[in-house]
């Protein structure tokens, strides 16, 4: 299951950012989107032998770029000399949990609200879809989803939504494919819209396109644990928590951006 989910997010993350490979692991790298974390860092997941050559390699690279050197590291609790070479040269550090839901297949049923209309994110109601996520800043705000949507809308991977509550457009989520396989990205809702369950609707949506369009699966990685009660609520098994080093050079954690 570790395989099939690295593979849909190496898929995702191929359509906005190059990989270059290495023994110890992979380098992300998007010049034109520096200060997006997930374009820009170090991919690491199995123990690296060398430390010390390995963290010295990823600071070149990134520097040479004028971009923040930074490291995803998976089950970090197998890299004690990693993380202590981090210490060493200076690096911020935080775990994060990293859930990974599976949809139980089953389409919600959810009382009919003729307030709320669902429409796919065209040319005519873009901006409305893109303000809606440059509001959020826990997906990165304006200074990331302006450029990243422009680059998800003009890729055939991606179907995006937007939901109206009595004509406001408000709520957007999206489907990134791969295969066989779906991905529920980009949810957000304008803030003085939550608490009234928009969010359900536009997830079972996304479901019904999921059954319609005969996906095997449909995976979601919610960024914390707070949204990941809320996707339980709506059909999502948590079938496994992984645990995620972010090391850093510079700039804020992701802990102080989605809590900001």
């Amino acid at each position: 299951m570790l395989d099939k989910i690295f593979e849909l997010d190496f898929a995702y993350l191929a359509t906005f950012t190059t990989r270059h490979d290495r023994a110890w692991g992979f380098l992300f790298l998007n010049e034109s989107q520096p200060v997006y974390y997930d374009a820009n860092h170090a991919h690491i997941s199995k123990p690296v032998a060398d430390p010390e050559q390995v963290v010295a390699e990823v600071i070149s690279f990134y520097q040479a770029k004028n971009i923040i050197p930074r490291f995803y590291v998976y089950s970090p609790d197998e890299q004690p000399a990693l993380l202590s070479e981090f210490k060493s040269k200076g690096f911020g550090y935080e775990e994060l949990p990293s859930p990974v839901q599976l949809w139980d297949q089953k389409v919600m049923n959810l009382e009919r609200n003729d307030a709320i209309s669902i429409e796919e994110v065209t040319e005519a109601n873009y901006q409305e879809a893109l303000e809606i996520e440059c509001s959020i800043k826990e997906i990165g705000g304006r200074e990331v989803r302006e450029k990243a949507l422009k680059e998800e809308f003009e890729h055939p991977a991606y179907q995006h939504f937007l939901l109206r509550y009595n004509g406001v457009a408000c709520c957007t989520a999206c489907i990134f494919s791969h295969g066989r396989q779906a991905r529920m990205e980009s949810v957000a809702t304008l803030e003085e819209y939550r608490g009234k369950g928009l969010i359900g609707y536009i997830i079972q949506h996304i479901q019904q396109q999921v059954y319609k369009q005969g996906f095997e699966n449909l995976w979601v990685f919610p960024i914390n644990e707070r949204v990941e009660k809320v996707y339980i609520r709506y059909g999502f098994e948590t079938v496994m928590t992984l645990t995620t080093g972010h090391a850093f050079l510079g700039g804020k954690s992701i802990t102080e951006i989605q809590n900001s």
